[in-house]
């Protein structure tokens, strides 16, 4: 008879495995959307669909499944343990893989990596009808998917949100939302009716690509991002892959008369990769070498973007930098006028250039749509003229091309439909650990100022992405805040930074 401790062995070393199999797929994604040839695609998505299954069939394995059931009649000891979170996490994950067909996961693979490709070319061309085939297949795929996964209260879409966000609820998202979206249209309000209208021309004056690179790498490298385990590329939308312990990929793209794009995208993505950086390498292809959702994912990345990267006092250390490096766009501009104008609210467009207070609304509406999308209320034909209308309703405005609309994110193409709550989420959780580590750490805006990053970063190793898996995304707000999730934290950020910016 195995003791505790071999079982628990042969279970860690076939969860590496498994773990190495979707870091190879991870891998032949990241050069899909940056390097892939136009004619390779057929070939990549062949190749991803074969990855998928043999690491299905890895998932799936009886043997694990036994693995998962012996080590479940020994004493593990308390919940939070390592040895209890990885066996706990197992079960969860191998219940899930065991209910969908390799067919339905090889198939999802398949047409998620054409599919992206052509996003690329539709969104190119401004075109949905280019588009609209192949999001009628994801969907068809993903409605397969939360049938065979099962939900409980009628609501397909828990099914999907549950494997970026285990445990939420749709019904427990829109109850927040509905009172945080009360509180932003009020924000909206008041600061439309302000006297004060930052001047917002000198973003888009001349920044040449290569400065923009150097520059954004410099702020990466300032606040954290370690380059030797980690590289910057190009791609049609930002993104970060954590390939594996040592080996990080983030992307951005440029426009070379729009500073904010690549800047703060490439802050954001940082963000992401310093949490895969600070994920504990020993404990690779376990619940405990694992972020613990993609909402507290995205709490980071949203907080190196925006609580640090838009703040007054990360201006005063890196904006004599940024005028040496772009002289002929700022070198007459006060840091005064830059600061106003890189936190100018106002409705707009694209999600990923939207304000801190506009944003929320944005995930809102795509929230919405997804829904209607997976219980077949919304064709996707009929997404473009969907999209408008509740732009319209949600921020006042409406895109004009298919681009600046419900072309304008990767997300439905990858199959990722349940992905986009997660991103309001990220800025509720960030509001509370940015307020939480500054009652820990002090005045943070002072570090800041003088170039100091490091205090902030180690209280996130410390607190939040050393800890793996160990909480669920609300019990691991509970534990390092002492509160439960709330949007209160998020409003007093947003109230004090716009409040004093638009002199309400």
């Amino acid at each position: 008879m195995p003791s505790t401790a071999d079982l628990y062995q042969d279970l860690i070393e076939e969860l590496k495995t498994i773990s190495l199999l979707e870091s190879c797929g991870s891998l032949l994604s990241w050069d899909e959307q940056t390097h892939l040839p136009p004619q390779g695609t057929e070939h990549r998505a062949n190749q991803l669909s074969l990855l998928a299954g043999l690491g299905h069939d890895r998932k799936t394995d009886p043997r694990l499944g036994d693995l998962i059931s012996a080590l479940e009649q020994e004493d593990l000891g308390p919940a939070e343990e390592p040895t209890s979170v990885n066996v706990r996490a197992a079960r969860r994950r191998f219940d899930r893989a065991t209910k969908l067909p390799k067919s339905l996961v090889q198939e999802l693979s398949r047409v998620a990596t054409l599919s992206q490709q052509a996003w690329v070319s539709a969104r190119q061309a401004s075109d949905f009808a280019e588009f609209q085939p192949w999001l009628s297949q994801i969907v068809a795929l993903k409605q397969q998917e939360a049938e065979a996964l099962g939900y409980d209260g009628g609501v397909p879409y828990d099914a999907l949100l549950d494997d970026y966000e285990p445990g939420a609820t749709t019904a427990e998202i829109a109850g927040v939302f509905s009172t945080l979206r009360d509180e932003l249209v009020e924000l909206v309000s008041a600061i439309a009716d302000s006297a004060h209208t930052p001047d917002t021309r000198l973003l888009t004056r001349h920044y040449p690509q290569a400065a923009q690179r150097t520059f954004g790498l410099q702020a990466a490298s300032a606040i954290g991002f370690d380059l030797d385990s980690g590289r910057l590329d190009i791609a049609a939308h930002p993104f970060c892959s954590g390939i594996g312990p040592g080996d990080c990929r983030l992307t951005t793209r440029y426009d070379e008369s729009h500073f904010p794009g690549a800047f703060f995208g490439t802050l954001h993505e940082a963000g992401h990769g310093m949490y895969e950086q600070g994920l504990n390498a020993e404990a690779f292809g376990t619940a405990m070498g694992e972020s613990t959702s993609l909402g507290i994912h995205e709490s980071q990345s949203r907080m190196w973007e925006n609580f640090v990267g838009r703040s007054l006092a990360f201006w005063k250390h890196f904006y004599p930098l940024a005028q040496s490096a772009f002289p002929a766009a700022l070198s007459d501009a006060p840091l005064s006028d830059f600061h106003a104008a890189i936190n100018v609210v106002e409705p707009s467009l694209i999600r990923v250039e939207a304000d801190e207070v506009t944003y929320n609304l944005h995930i809102m509406l795509r929230f919405e749509l997804e829904q209607q999308l997976l219980t077949g209320d919304l064709l996707p034909a009929d997404v473009p003229a969907a999209w408008n209308e509740s732009m319209q309703n949600y921020l006042g405005i409406k895109p004009e091309h298919d681009a600046d609309g419900c072309l304008q994110d990767i997300h439905w193409s990858g199959g990722a439909l349940g992905y986009f709550p997660t991103y309001a989420l990220g800025n509720m959780y960030a509001a509370q650990l940015f307020q939480t580590a500054e009652s820990a750490l002090g005045s943070l805006d002072a570090e800041f100022a003088k170039g100091h990053f490091q205090p902030l970063k180690q209280w996130l190793n410390t607190n939040v992405h050393a800890r793996g898996k160990q909480y669920a995304a609300s019990e691991l707000i509970q534990v390092v805040t002492g509160q439960p999730l709330s949007h209160k934290p998020l409003m007093q950020h947003l109230r004090q930074r716009f409040e004093e910016l638009y002199s309400l």
